[in-house]
């Protein structure tokens, strides 16, 4: 645990963290607002306190409740990883600004990200799908996304259509959909 890091990430982010600061291990955490994105990402990247050169990942999540954007860093300044979580996406319609400026990399990563749960990449120039076909029109790894049902598992039997979304407020925080494999 890098308590160095800790301490420099609070004096330098103080008044836009969402959230507390975590530490666990070879691990720490911050929590941004969406719109702080750009800013904070790139104070990580460029200045000598944090030198935050390489973006190892970059991935969607949903919560059940909202959406959030997840970023790994490493730097060789520090013997921790850094996890930073732009949060409280809406999930009507989420969206977050690009960081294809800092990596220029994270634009396969954000398109997976759009891809799988819809969100928006402000800035992003080649935001389209990777995975799915160009005219599907669900994202799979959202907790509304529908699942065949089980009497798909049978030739002939039928199954739900799986490109129907419902409405968020349709399933309840929480849910986890499990098959019967």
């Amino acid at each position: 645990m890098d308590r160095a890091l800790k301490a420099r990430l609070e004096a330098r982010f103080g008044d836009v963290l969402s959230g507390p600061l975590r530490q666990r291990h070879d691990e720490t955490e911050i929590r941004i607002a969406a719109r702080d994105v750009p800013d904070v990402l790139r104070a990580l990247h460029d200045e000598p306190a944090f030198e935050f050169q390489l973006l190892a990942d970059l991935a969607g999540v949903d919560t059940g409740d909202h959406m959030q954007v997840v970023y790994h860093l490493w730097s060789s300044t520090s013997s921790d990883w850094l996890r930073v979580i732009a949060d409280d996406l809406s999930r009507e319609a989420p969206r977050a600004p690009s960081v294809t400026f800092l990596w220029t990399g994270a634009e396969w990563l954000e398109r997976e990200a759009y891809d799988m749960f819809g969100i928006r990449f402000e800035g992003n120039r080649d935001l389209r799908r990777i995975f799915m076909p160009p005219d599907y029109t669900s994202f799979p790894l959202r907790k509304d996304f529908f699942l065949p049902d089980d009497a798909a598992r049978s030739p002939g039997a039928g199954s739900r259509h799986m490109e129907r979304s419902a409405p968020p407020s349709a399933v309840p925080a929480g849910t986890v959909r499990r098959s019967k494999a």
